[in-house]
């Protein structure tokens, strides 16, 4: 969160998908990307990812994570999660992955 807004996002967080998926699906035009981490309480990151899909399919999400590769073909085929991160992350990996999944728009 910090990253971020230091880089000038407005970010809103939870460390419960349930209640990410909530505030979500309240406004979801609000948001221009999703960044969520694969291991969260209620819901894996992927399994968010396709929720958010079904309200939003234009969404773009990222995944952090340390098993990307687990994940890499199966959720890119199908377009639920449009970059991956590998944890720890950096500020400038992070703000390029943003930047770039805000503008390409998936």
């Amino acid at each position: 969160k910090r990253m971020l807004e230091t880089l000038n996002y407005k970010v809103s967080t939870s460390n419960d998908s349930r209640e990410a998926l909530a505030v979500f699906r309240s406004d979801p035009d609000v948001f221009k990307a999703v960044l969520t981490d694969m291991t969260m309480p209620h819901m894996t990151g992927d399994k968010l990812a396709k929720e958010l899909k079904k309200i939003r399919p234009d969404i773009p999400v990222i995944l952090c994570t340390g098993y990307h590769q687990y994940y890499l073909d199966k959720d890119l085929k199908e377009n639920t999660i449009c970059y991956f991160c590998e944890k720890p992350i950096s500020k400038a990996e992070l703000a390029w992955v943003v930047r770039t999944a805000i503008d390409e728009g998936h």
